[in-house]
């Protein structure tokens, strides 16, 4: 498997390196493991060297997040046909890694896959950064089998197969583990990196849809993720990079017509989601949201200007009711995938 680079991107998470690194390595037989540095400043490289020579070290000099750091990672790393791009909170089980390889190997069309993301303090259910695959409702929202908004679901082997097929199509696949295929990824123009971090992995599944790829989650893969180990959920920085790069990925990959029209509801929604974090008491993710429009109006030029840019919406993996609708007015937390507007093989 010299062909697959487990590309593991670090920021000052030495404590996650203690925790995880040894074991991706003897989880991983035969990959390439690479720890690429963002600038860390918490002696993460001296730690690598003394206890896992093993695992190469790749220095980007300075913090370039999530998709500034995979982009130059995989920019600088050669003679690598498939690169999982894995957060450093993820503990991946035994035989993890050859089910995605194998399904990799039999499909040129297949862009990218994702395995069962579970939680590491609850190993029998979903985590929330993707769970068993993503997909999109008719407002652009994202949700997961396994975790729809805030519910999670308890991992039963539910989706593990679906019509007797042990891979999925879906909208996007967990940036939290995600296999790419390197020529596609490249082919997609990467990670876009003024997103910099969060829903950046979505975005580049949905161009690899558009570019005629297809995107899966394996149900006979799993790793477990500790999940906020880069960035805490509760944190006002992530709620301002979701609401703004939600908005943000509608404008690029849509034609302006369809763009407008979701974005007149979505506008509408995040208004609301606003006032129900100041009746929480919340007020700094209020201001987050407020922040996160006033930076998508100064952005939306450039991202809805875009030259030459493929747009419109994948076959695979869109769901055509509202997530919103559902979970709050008919109170359904579980999404059948039958539901689904989605092939499977």
């Amino acid at each position: 498997m010299k062909h697959v680079a487990v590309i593991i991107l670090n920021w000052n998470g030495k404590h996650w390196l203690e925790s995880f690194l040894n074991l991706v390595v003897e989880r991983s037989p035969g990959a390439r493991v690479i720890v690429a540095d963002n600038g860390s400043s918490d002696n993460s490289q001296s730690w690598v060297a003394a206890n896992a020579p093993s695992v190469e070290w790749l220095g980007l000099g300075s913090n370039h997040g999530y998709a500034g750091g995979y982009n130059r990672a995989l920019s600088e790393i050669k003679d690598v046909r498939y690169a999982v791009l894995m957060n450093s909170d993820i503990e991946p089980l035994e035989g993890w890694l050859a089910p995605l390889v194998d399904r990799m190997d039999a499909s040129e069309n297949l862009a990218a896959i994702q395995p069962k993301i579970l939680d590491h303090k609850r190993p029998d259910h979903f985590e929330y950064a993707g769970a068993a695959g993503g997909y999109m409702d008719a407002l652009a929202y994202p949700f997961a089998a396994g975790r729809v908004m805030s519910h999670i679901e308890k991992d039963h082997g539910q989706y593990d197969t679906v019509d007797g097929q042990i891979c999925r199509k879906v909208f996007w696949a967990s940036g939290a583990c995600l296999m790419v295929r390197v020529s596609a990824y490249q082919q997609a123009g990467g990670l876009d990196e003024q997103l910099f971090a969060h829903m950046e992995e979505i975005d580049l599944c949905w161009r690899m849809q558009l570019h005629g790829y297809s995107i899966e989650a394996h149900g006979g893969s799993s790793v477990l993720h500790v999940g906020g180990g880069t960035l805490n959920a509760l944190s006002p920085q992530k709620t301002f990079l979701n609401f703004r790069n939600s908005l943000l990925i509608v404008v690029k990959n849509l034609p302006t017509g369809s763009a407008m029209r979701i974005l007149a509801a979505r506008l509408f929604l995040d208004g609301l989601a606003g006032l129900v974090y100041l009746r929480q008491g919340k007020g700094s993710h209020c201001w987050a949201i407020v922040r996160a429009h006033r930076d998508f109006y100064r952005l939306f030029s450039s991202f809805s200007l875009r030259p030459n840019a493929k747009k419109g919406w994948p076959s695979n993996g869109r769901y055509k009711g509202s997530i919103l609708w559902d979970v709050y007015v008919k109170k359904q937390m579980v999404i059948q995938p039958s539901a689904l507007a989605t092939s499977r093989h």
